[in-house]
Order: C-alpha cells, then structure tokens, then sequence
C-alpha cells in the first residue's frame, strides 16, 4: 500500500473510531480495527469487533445507516482531497484471531491442571 494510502486508511481508522464512540448508544462496544481504501480512495471499508458479540448485526447494520453523517464528519474533521463512502463490516480475521486466544488459554489451563 503507498504511503499516502497507509495514511488516509489511519486517518479515516482514527476518525470513524472517534465518530463511532460519539455516535453509539452505549448499547455495544465497536472497536474500529483497521480499514482498508479502496475505488481510488473513493470507497474506506471499515472492519470492526463489537462486545456483546450478538450485538454484531445491529452494529453494523447501525454503523452503515450513520454513514452519511460519518462522511460529513470526515468534512469537517479533515482535509481530505476525496471523501470516501464508507462500508462497515465486521473484522472476521480479528475474530479469528481472539478464538484462538481464548483456545490458547484454556489449552494453557489445562496442561497446568493435568
């Protein structure tokens, strides 16, 4: 990813994150994970977690509907040359990632009981 790439996808992190802990209801925790920019920086697809994880549907679903607001946001936070659209979606890799954890744990519980 180029530079100017890599910065725009942190900056564009930073911002969501922020608007997103204004925004929620405190129903969820969202956590923004990373973002990937896409379409010629036209397009951000931002990945989350979200505590409860039965909460998933609804944050996303939540998360996409406040896209609108959320690019104004990016307007009036940044100087960015092109406002990209985001696209929330749950981060399947960090998911997988914290499963393994948890396994790793009790793996590790285990051997120490035994």
């Amino acid at each position: 990813m180029a530079f100017h790439k890599q910065k725009l996808a942190e900056a564009v992190r930073e911002l969501a994150a922020e608007f997103l802990a204004r925004e929620d209801g405190g129903q969820s925790l969202i956590t923004v994970t990373r973002v990937d920019i896409v379409e010629r920086e036209h397009k951000a697809i931002v990945y989350i977690t979200v505590l409860p994880r039965e909460k998933e549907g609804s944050a996303v679903d939540f998360a996409n509907r406040r896209s609108p607001e959320l690019r104004a946001f990016f307007k009036e936070r940044s100087r960015f040359r092109v406002l990209p659209r985001a696209e929330f979606r749950i981060d399947e890799g960090e998911k997988n990632r914290q499963r393994m954890d948890e396994l790793s744990h009790e793996a590790e519980k285990q051997a120490k009981g035994a």
